[in-house]
């Protein structure tokens, strides 16, 4: 009996630790037609650890567009697919929005199943108020980038970016910058992985520390609403 009735799931995929994968997700990979990837060679490699042999679609950032049509056709005559990014949850500062929105316009049936996301862990442990927040994904790198900031200036709620270890310290800079040193913050990286660390305090402190220790690794930003101004020191988790 299949683990699922939908032609098009979303899976989630560890972040990290594979061991966070489900068993509900490894059911479902076990059991559909084919598992669209954003990088075949990253699913390839956790469908091997699975011990799962699938045919394996790229759908990433520079063929998602021409890919839509042609999947959903296919999923219109009966196919059913899993659809994974390398790492968390698909459509999450990921490609499949598209897909997703042109399968629910196609009447094609959508699942997406729980799993892991890196923001969720990163807001939960950063000691800022997580009952209300907004989720930002990347920053634009050159054009919007001020505006994007001066709107973002007067948020109340929670703030929780994502960031490569090239532009975190340029982040953390221009966001002390737009809304004062003081403001509280706390940065994670390669969380649920062996060097995972949270290192939290203001924004002039955070942008000390990366400035003393080079910034390795994936990184979430959460940023306190523009009432959360703290003077303690930095920890470091």
């Amino acid at each position: 009996m299949s683990s699922f009735s939908a032609s098009l799931v979303l899976v989630p995929t560890p972040i990290g630790n594979l061991d966070d994968i489900t068993l509900r997700a490894q059911k479902v990979l076990a059991d559909v037609d084919a598992v669209v990837a954003e990088d075949t060679r990253v699913s390839g490699r956790l469908l091997q650890h699975l011990g799962i042999s699938k045919p394996l679609i790229p759908f990433h950032a520079h063929n998602e567009h021409r890919m839509v049509e042609q999947l959903v056709r296919r999923m219109q005559v009966g196919e059913r697919f899993a659809l994974v990014s390398d790492a968390g949850t698909p459509a999450i500062s990921d490609p499949g929005f598209l897909l997703v929105r042109a399968a629910i316009a196609a009447g094609v049936s959508v699942e997406c199943l729980p799993g892991p996301t890196a923001f969720v862990p990163a807001l939960v442990n950063s000691g800022l108020p997580c009952d209300r927040f907004v989720f930002e994904g990347f920053l634009p790198v050159k054009k919007g980038r001020r505006t994007r900031l001066e709107e973002l200036k007067s948020e109340e709620r929670t703030m929780v970016l994502y960031e490569s270890p090239h532009r975190v310290l340029r982040t953390l800079t221009d966001l002390a910058d737009s809304f004062g040193g003081a403001r509280r913050a706390s940065v994670s990286r390669e969380l649920s992985k062996l060097h995972e660390e949270s290192v939290r305090g203001t924004l002039t402190e955070l942008v000390a520390h990366f400035t003393a220790k080079e910034p390795r690794g994936e990184f979430v930003v959460v940023v306190g609403g523009k009432d959360e101004a703290a003077p303690q020191g930095t920890e470091v988790v």
